[in-house]
């Protein structure tokens, strides 16, 4: 499938640029690279291979977590993402060992933006985002930056901070949140948001 490629570069994997390789303290990674255009800019893309060719099932609501009782940064995620889950599990797996990561499904039903600081589900399917435990929101690349700080892979994203590599890095993960439904099969997300509004009014007459 011709898109086959560009599902490869699950956000934001594509963003672990080859920076990483110098950090002393980095755990060995079997590594991937992957060319990527944008802008006229070509560079390598770093790629952890394990979770890119090993296709995870997205772990939905009734398979629900306890959230660590001292989180310090709420993940807001899509659980129907296929390409996002795998980036949320590899996560959840690391957070057993530091139970810092607070995650939110979005696409449940049970979803309250009154319980995430109003975000609602329209605004966090557009980008990703992340709430820290003193009621900041983080978006786009930063939010990555600080979740994967909170699990000790801080030096993955170090490089964000510094231009020109924080304005390329941030272009593009814009281009993959405007496309990630397309790239992933889904309907635009009028449509979602349509079908999720049906779905809900079928619910409550159901449990009226």
């Amino acid at each position: 499938m011709a898109l086959r490629a560009a599902c490869l570069l699950s956000v934001p994997r594509y963003l672990q640029l080859q920076a990483h390789l110098h950090h002393s303290a980095a755990p060995p990674q079997r590594l991937t690279s992957f060319p990527v255009h944008q802008s006229g800019f070509k560079f390598g893309i770093r790629a952890i291979s394990e979770a890119a060719a090993n296709p995870v099932t997205p772990k939905k609501e009734n398979e629900r977590e306890s959230a660590p009782e001292n989180w310090k940064i709420k993940m807001l995620y899509d659980g129907d993402c296929p390409l996002c889950m795998r980036e949320v599990n590899m996560l959840r797996e690391r957070n057993k060992s530091y139970g810092t990561i607070k995650f939110v499904d979005i696409s449940s039903e049970d979803y309250s933006p009154e319980d995430n600081l109003g975000l609602d589900y329209k605004t966090v399917m557009g980008n990703i985002h992340a709430i820290l435990s003193d009621g900041t929101v983080v978006t786009d690349v930063e939010a990555f930056r600080k979740l994967y700080e909170q699990v000790g892979l801080g030096w993955v994203y170090a490089i964000t901070k510094y231009e020109p590599i924080g304005t390329i890095a941030g272009a593009v993960y814009s281009v993959w949140a405007k496309y990630r439904l397309q790239i992933t099969g889904r309907p635009p997300l009028e449509e979602v948001l349509e079908l999720r509004k049906k779905n809900k009014v079928s619910n409550y007459l159901l449990t009226a």
